[in-house]
């Protein structure tokens, strides 16, 4: 069944067939396109026709094998917008472009109540620990939907990876004319780097592709890059007067680039964790002291980052266009999700049509 959809004995079949296409990740590195049922209407849910799903990291890692927190088979896809059903329930207009954010959250544990959803303690994450969107049809509640009439689909596919991005910023407490360094250049670094530049951060941002560094510099206006390797701090030296950066956010997810992250930072400055990994790091205590360095994690989005998100695109300051390098279809995508995963210049966005 699709995340959220079990329905009580009485519900009924709606909707215009009664079976959906469904792409499954079977098992690592299989791929299928099945028919499932059409989901049962439920008077607590709103039915939601998925339109554009965003293609991931994290959907890379479930197809690889390689997520921690998941078991097969799955349906992928958080990274959603889709239009309202016509039989929804509740206060969204049937047609209603929405915008959907895959955090479910219980509601009433600490975090949650602490108006924190996005670190619930007891989170289910659509694609993840719960199936998601790669699919024609989803249900899920009210609070979850966020209405983009304003926005095309295929844009408002592109708000949550940037929310989270704009999530870390926030969290970061970043100033105007702070020097910023973004490690890792892949959807979640670039989107932290849009809104830490939109926040009036002086924007340096580092990875491990020369390929992708003149991308962001060409496309996205970022002229400040650094080639990660083993010359990258004396040039982020060079480049800073010796002070280095005063907010570091890491998106890597890569222990040893997250505890490289840690000499990046300025004496009085602050370490965002963006990227997160089942597993520990180390650091020297001695020199973190030496600094009165910040450390800061940073998990999802809520709702106020969305909002942001979908201002920004709304007022012409993401240029939504660059962002999405790639497009393929529901169909298509056992094909073509191992063929980007395969090739020398993966996407930085890809959004896949239903």
């Amino acid at each position: 069944m699709t995340a959220l959809s079990e329905a009580p004995a009485t519900a009924r079949r709606s909707g215009p067939a009664t079976a959906m296409r469904t792409v499954v990740c079977s098992e690592p590195g299989r791929l299928e396109l099945v028919e499932r049922p059409w989901p049962a209407t439920d008077s607590r849910l709103v039915p939601v026709d998925i339109k554009a799903i965003g293609i991931c990291g994290t959907d890379f890692h479930i197809f690889e094998g390689t997520h921690p927190f998941l078991d097969y088979p799955r349906v992928m896809g958080h990274e959603l917008a889709g239009v309202v059903a016509e039989d929804a329930p509740g206060r969204l207009q049937p047609g209603t472009r929405v915008v959907i954010n895959p955090y479910l959250a219980c509601g009433s544990c600490i975090a949650c109540r602490k108006g924190k959803p996005n670190c619930c303690a007891r989170l289910k994450v659509l694609g993840v620990h719960v199936d998601g969107g790669m699919c024609e049809r989803i249900l899920l509640p009210e609070e979850n939907l966020y209405p983009a009439d304003h926005l095309s689909l295929r844009d408002a596919a592109m708000v949550e990876f940037q929310a989270i991005g704009a999530h870390a910023v926030r969290r970061a407490e970043l100033r105007r004319g702070d020097q910023v360094l973004i490690v890792g250049a892949g959807p979640i670094g670039v989107g932290t780097a849009l809104y830490a530049r939109l926040a009036g951060g002086d924007v340096t941002l580092a990875d491990i592709s020369e390929t992708r560094l003149a991308y962001l510099r060409d496309r996205l206006g970022f002229a400040k890059t650094i080639l990660a390797g083993p010359n990258a701090l004396a040039e982020m030296q060079r480049a800073t007067g010796g002070d280095l950066y005063d907010v570091v956010f890491d998106a890597t997810g890569v222990a040893g680039a997250m505890e490289g992250s840690f000499a990046f930072v300025a004496s009085g400055g602050t370490l965002v964790l963006v990227g997160v990994l089942k597993a520990d790091i180390t650091f020297s205590d001695a020199e973190f002291h030496r600094r009165e360095m910040t450390l800061k994690a940073t998990r999802n989005a809520t709702r106020q980052d969305f909002e942001t998100v979908m201002a920004a695109m709304q007022r012409g300051e993401v240029p939504m266009d660059a962002l999405n390098t790639h497009t393929g279809t529901l169909d298509a995508l056992p094909e073509e999700m191992p063929a980007w995963l395969r090739s020398r210049t993966p996407p930085l966005k890809a959004i896949v049509t239903v």
